[in-house]
């Protein structure tokens, strides 16, 4: 059951602006709505407001109208924009500080945090009016959303102002910035502050609040970035021993509304029609079946995956190059759809002379036009995402009601694994959490057997990471705070070979990464786009010029 956020806009009770003057008397509060001296003065103004702390999660960057935190993936090595705007300038690493997209992440991310700084301002007003465990609860839940927004902040721009309380305009063209450092201190305390105060569980109109696992999959998440392994570590072992959570038995399953029940979710934006919706599906979509094709995965993602013997491609006896996606983790055609799969009904295809599909949908099966083949806009890797592609969304592509994922226990677990291992503590505990997500029952890959050195349980979770958590908006991450990204982002982003497969394996690096250097019909491959990356600049996003140029106190980041 989806959670029925109040649609109303908290925004415009929080916009209210009275002109105050030195005689009281000519101050005239409204009688009828709140004022923003009176407002928040009850519970039901404090839900009120709360609605609308949450309600910034649903806002999206111009440039792609879908869950924030899942576009981030477009600007990363597995991922392509395919519309000419400032993401897929993002991604090809000629961003500056003029990018919309980073500016609007900036923006949606501070009203959030504005937003919850205006309810705790507001507070310790409400003590006796609103009862004590239930003011505890709603106050931790807008601690914790601010965590949540000060994280993107500060892993995508590396250190932002940290405001803590509301501040007047003039006052804004003052702050400075706070050390990366110290931002994720902030968060990380936050979090132990409020963990106790939040709900193990909720239920029916809850669902989609705050809860005690939410908060302390953010702390691990947070530390884990930082390289602060024992708290990770320490914060993914109590999500595990709440015994709150589980692995969904059906990867496919979890990212379509079939699953939107599932224990392995932590944390998820709840939508509903008339409410608030989400357009994934037009998005991934491919055009035959009425969708844009234009944020689809990279040959490189396809190639990372490994055979169903647990060796890379490059190593397995099991890969056969003319039949590339045979024997592979299930996971690879569970999160992209694979040319001469079925996708919503009808086989996927780009081979250029396949002007003709199949198309399952009805009783009797009927060959159809195949405008993936033909259409100058379908996909140009020649892949779509199949995670979050519910073939229920089809009637209405553009209003997908379908949840969205922020948190969920594989993760954690995968948390748990890198953060022990980074401490080099690979006992029993760290083997049996990343055998419980490569062996979930519709994945059923070979069990990581003990013994490993750090290097080698270093290089499994790095890639672990890469086969579980595509199109889940964490890769950018991944590849920066693991120092990698310079070498995985530049040069040419690769698509398949429209006519038919790669003659031999690519060669796959401890990470999980391709090298194509040695295939020897490379130069077949379909050149997506040549990306740059500068080492020296693109580790951080820039700061918004306009932000920069309204307070000379905020430096930008270098190069910029």
């Amino acid at each position: 059951m989806k959670r029925k956020t109040l649609s109303y806009t908290l925004g415009l009770l929080l916009s209210i602006s009275l002109y105050s003057c030195k005689e009281d008397y000519l101050i005239k509060y409204p009688l009828d709505s709140p004022s923003t001296e009176t407002f928040i003065s009850n519970e039901e103004e404090l839900n009120m407001a709360i609605t609308g702390a949450y309600n910034a999660l649903y806002q999206a960057p111009k440039a792609t109208p879908m869950p924030f935190p899942l576009t981030i993936d477009y600007a990363s090595d597995i991922g392509w924009e395919r519309n000419t705007n400032a993401l897929q300038i993002l991604g090809l690493g000629n961003a500056d500080a003029n990018n919309d997209f980073t500016s609007d992440f900036w923006n949606l991310l501070y009203v959030g945090i504005q937003r919850c700084n205006t309810i705790l301002d507001k507070a310790e007003g409400l003590n006796g009016v609103v009862p004590a465990e239930t003011l505890n609860t709603r106050i931790s839940e807008v601690r914790f959303l601010r965590a949540y927004y000060y994280f993107f902040l500060n892993e995508l721009f590396g250190g932002v102002p940290l405001l803590t309380t509301t501040i007047s305009l003039a006052d804004s063209k003052n702050v400075t910035r706070e050390s990366k450092e110290a931002v994720n201190d902030f968060i990380m305390s936050e979090i132990d502050a409020i963990v106790g105060f939040l709900p193990e569980t909720v239920t029916g109109n809850n669902l989609g609040r705050a809860t005690r696992g939410a908060a302390l999959a953010l702390k691990s998440r947070s530390a884990l970035f930082n390289k602060k392994y024992q708290e990770a570590a320490d914060a993914a072992k109590a999500v595990m021993e709440l015994n709150q959570y589980q692995l969904h038995n059906n990867f496919e399953q979890l990212f379509k509304y079939a699953g939107e029940s599932s224990k392995e979710i932590i944390w998820a934006i709840q939508y509903k029609r008339g409410l608030a919706t989400h357009s994934i599906s037009s998005q991934f979509y491919s055009r035959l079946m009425q969708g844009f094709s234009n944020k689809i995965p990279v040959q490189s993602l396809v190639d990372s995956y490994e055979c169903i013997d647990g060796l890379n491609i490059d190593k397995s006896p099991l890969f056969d190059p003319t039949k590339p996606f045979k024997n592979r983790d299930p996971r690879l055609t569970q999160t992209v759809v694979l040319p001469q799969t079925l996708s919503l009904g009808v086989i996927f295809e780009t081979h250029p002379d396949s002007t003709m599909t199949w198309d399952y949908r009805e009783a009797t099966p009927k060959r159809i036009a195949n405008t993936d083949a033909t259409n100058a806009y379908a996909t140009f890797s020649g892949y779509l995402w199949r995670k979050y592609a519910d073939p229920a969304d089809f009637v209405d592509r553009s209003n997908s009601e379908l949840n969205a994922i922020l948190f969920r226990y594989a993760e954690v677990l995968l948390n748990y694994v890198e953060a022990k291992t980074e401490l080099n503590q690979i006992d029993n505990s760290v083997y049996e959490a990343i055998n419980q997500v490569r062996q979930r029952p519709s994945v059923a890959m070979p069990a990581i057997s003990t013994g490993k050195s750090q290097a080698q349980m270093r290089s499994i979770v790095r890639k672990e990471r890469k086969y579980e958590l595509a199109a889940e908006g964490l890769r950018l991450f991944d590849i920066r705070r693991w120092n990698i990204a310079h070498q995985v982002m530049p040069g040419d982003l690769l698509g398949r070979i429209r006519t038919g497969w790669l003659a031999n394996a690519p060669t796959i690096d401890e990470n999980g990464t391709p090298n194509y250097s040695q295939v020897t019909n490379r130069a077949e491959m379909r050149v997506i786009e040549k990306r740059n990356f500068n080492a020296d600049r693109d580790y951080v996003w820039p700061i918004p010029r306009i932000e920069t140029e309204t307070n000379p106190n905020l430096t930008q980041n270098k190069n910029y």
